[in-house]
């Protein structure tokens, strides 16, 4: 006789309703609910963009690209260094939904449109195109940016230039295996750093030894090693080798010119806490075919025009991070409520929230507006401005990240560490811009020498902060202080990080008293400039807008 369970079986539906849990933050518009970067588009120049921005922004926050992120993320890039016969390829196969933010990203020309299609605003249309994508996945965003950032390297050398500039801008992907040549559309990406030097690119080993004359444009092989090679799948690279005449520059593409594989030879993935859809290599160059670049000897000029772009991007990636991490955590409390009341109206939360969304919205307005200075690189003031302001805003914006993250995880608490939630990967991702491309102490040390070289930057610099003077009163005081810093001399590189701290804690509050509402700019000023535990989240003074804060950086889902 069967014995029978009547609790259980009444239970067996359901033990209790699911209450209280708020929805995941997806089918919304990011573009049309970020007020912040919808008004810098048009302030900045790009208002023609607007139409294909919500339109695309519509895309970035629906639920089936999010899931294109998740996807990514959780099949990881897997290497395949041989055949079944045992022959050399070198390849590594991604999920198929790498390779359709790969098509997204291209289609929408975030890898050149600037350069494929000069026009007004055209950098800061790209720029809120890039923010927007990625917030849906990060780690894809290496090769785009550095196919992006190659274009102004191979001006240096004409020849290369017509025969590759075409295939880089054309907003086309393809992820075939096969050369160059047969390819509507490229990728490049960019392999610097070795073992022995990593960012001092000078004690570079590799060694390039000319085919026939050498020489700007002549063919070389390669030998050596590569300690970082991201995005290996890219159709070629441009890599810093030894030449006769000292460090140069080299496009290596994956295939020869006759069609055979160039022995460009993968060692291993590396394992990343972070950045996990894009696969990042050790590689070694045994006799590797490639193109010198620019001059003999004059490696790291050539190439630190990419450098400039790629750090340029890791701010605009660094924004989009924070942005996404605001917008989940306003989310969340917005839904949520605990101890009688919504968490996004209790006192304290507000506190939180608030200054989360004044570092975001800091975020988005320095990044657009050194995308305006890239449009409008023919004008003095803005090619003085960028040069020193890129490194200010890479260092900050990056750096501050990883805090700001963690704020937002913490917001939204338990269910914010768990894998089903978006927070864990901003989380890992959080620091990779601020290593990438030249860590905290590099954009230090590259502020100085902007400064010692040129400084004529700094005038520029001080300019751009006088159109706020006299409307903030905390940041008069504070910008005068940092004008005694800068002139004393004594003891800069030790210095160097409190200088940059301040220099761009100045400009995010003059931007946002020129360009934010007054509740918001009040905000910054009297949270960062005045108050000396300001950095630390949820420590904003009394007697402001908080609420207002936190309504204008809703993502309205």
């Amino acid at each position: 006789m069967t014995q029978r369970y009547p609790l259980a079986e009444q239970l067996q539906a359901s033990t209790h309703r699911v209450e209280n849990q708020p929805p995941t933050l997806e089918n919304y518009n990011s573009y049309t609910a970020d007020q912040a970067l919808q008004e810098g588009v048009k302030r900045e120049g790009a208002a023609d963009a607007d139409n294909r921005l919500e339109a695309f922004g519509q895309w970035a926050g629906s639920a089936a690209a999010i899931a294109l992120g998740f996807e990514a993320n959780y099949h990881a890039p897997q290497l395949v260094t041989h055949d079944r016969q045992g022959h050399r390829v070198d390849l590594v196969a991604f999920h198929p939904a790498y390779h359709e933010l790969m098509r997204t990203a291209v289609e929408q020309g975030l890898h050149a449109s600037p350069w494929r299609s000069p026009q007004p605003g055209a950098h800061v249309a790209r720029a809120a195109n890039y923010f927007l994508h990625t917030q849906v996945e990060a780690a894809h965003g290496c090769p785009i940016t550095m196919t992006f950032a190659a274009l102004p390297a191979l001006r240096h050398q004409p020849s290369l230039l017509e025969s590759w500039g075409n295939k880089i801008t054309a907003p086309h992907y393809d992820p075939r295996n096969v050369p160059y040549f047969e390819k509507q559309g490229v990728t490049l990406g960019m392999a610097m750093t070795e073992k022995q030097g990593g960012s001092d690119v000078r004690q570079n080993t590799t060694r390039a030894y000319p085919i026939d004359q050498g020489g700007p444009g002549e063919a070389y092989e390669l030998v050596g090693h590569k300690w970082f090679v991201s995005a290996p799948m890219c159709d070629a690279f441009l890599v810093l080798a030894q030449a006769p005449g000292g460090l140069s520059c080299f496009l290596l593409p994956r295939w020869r010119p006759d069609g055979s594989k160039n022995p460009l030879h993968i060692q291993q993935l590396k394992r990343k806490m972070g950045n996990v859809a894009n696969a990042s290599t050790e590689t070694e160059l045994r006799g590797a075919f490639a193109w010198m670049v620019g001059d003999e000897g004059r490696g790291v000029r050539t190439i630190i025009e990419m450098v400039a772009m790629t750090r340029y991007d890791c701010m605009i990636g660094s924004a989009a991070g924070m942005r996404q991490a605001t917008a989940q955590a306003i989310h969340h409390a917005t839904h949520r409520h605990a101890f009688g009341a919504r968490l996004s109206e209790q006192p304290l939360m507000q506190n939180v929230l608030a200054d989360l969304a004044i570092e975001s919205e800091a975020a988005t307005t320095l990044m657009l507006r050194m995308a305006r200075a890239m449009d409008h690189q023919d004008n003095e003031h803005e090619r003085l401005l960028s040069r020193i302001a890129t490194p200010v805003g890479k260092y900050w914006i990056c750096k501050r990240t990883p805090h700001h993250a963690y704020e937002a995880m913490e917001v939204i608490g338990g269910s914010g560490v768990m894998e089903t939630h978006m927070m864990p990967r901003l989380f890992r991702e959080s620091p990779i811009n601020a290593i990438w491309e030249g860590s905290g102490n590099v954009q230090c040390l590259d502020i100085l020498r902007a400064i010692e070289k040129q400084p004529e930057v700094l005038d520029a610099y001080f300019t751009e902060l006088a159109l706020s003077q006299g409307a903030n009163r905390h940041l008069d005081t504070f910008v005068s202080s940092l004008k005694r810093e800068l002139q004393t001399t004594q003891a800069l590189q030790y210095r160097a990080r409190q200088l940059a701290d301040g220099m761009a804690l100045a400009l995010q509050a003059a931007l946002l008293i020129q360009h934010a509402p007054g509740y918001v700019a009040d905000a910054f000023c009297a949270g960062r400039l005045a108050n000396q535990n300001g950095l630390n989240s949820g420590t904003l003074p009394t007697g402001l807008d908080c609420a207002a804060i936190i309504k204008r950086a809703q993502p309205l889902a």
